[in-house]
Formats: C-alpha cells, sequence, structure tokens
C-alpha cells in the first residue's frame, strides 16, 4: 500500500518538472519570429492581445488597471518614478 502511494507522488513531482530542451526550443521559437516581424505588425499583435484581455476583464477591474496606470503616468510626469 505504501508503495502506491510513493508512487502517486513520484508521478506528481514529474507532471511539475518542466523539459529544460523543450523551454529552450519554445523561447527560441517566439524570440525568432518577433525578430522576422516588423515594428508594425508587432505593435498590432498586441494591439490585438490588449483588447482580447480587456474585453475579459470585469468592469471593476478594468477600472482599477486604469487608476494605476493614471498613477503611474503621475508619477512619471513628476519625475518620481
Amino acid at each position: 500500500m505504501l508503495d502506491l502511494l510513493n508512487a502517486k507522488y513520484e508521478d506528481a513531482d514529474m507532471a511539475t518538472k518542466k523539459n529544460a530542451n523543450a523551454v529552450a526550443l519554445g523561447s527560441l521559437g517566439g524570440t525568432a519570429r518577433a525578430k522576422s516581424l516588423s515594428k508594425v505588425r508587432l505593435a498590432k499583435i498586441a494591439s490585438e492581445g490588449g483588447k482580447a484581455r480587456a474585453a475579459k476583464l470585469s468592469a471593476a477591474e478594468l477600472s482599477r488597471i486604469a487608476k494605476l496606470a493614471v498613477a503611474a503616468r503621475e508619477r512619471k510626469r513628476k519625475g518620481n518614478s
């Protein structure tokens, strides 16, 4: 019985570990794609992502984020970044 419990925990540990080679290849692919795109295209992709994120946020969360942005701009304007 104890062997079954230990095996279950070992499997759980293995599931949380990431393959370092896969991580490196994944980030390399994203980096390579980003380098091949123009700045205009990158900006368009970022804009689409931002709009999609905003559409999923509640009105209260959107308002909270907007207030944080206003405060950050004020700090930057005053030179207290």
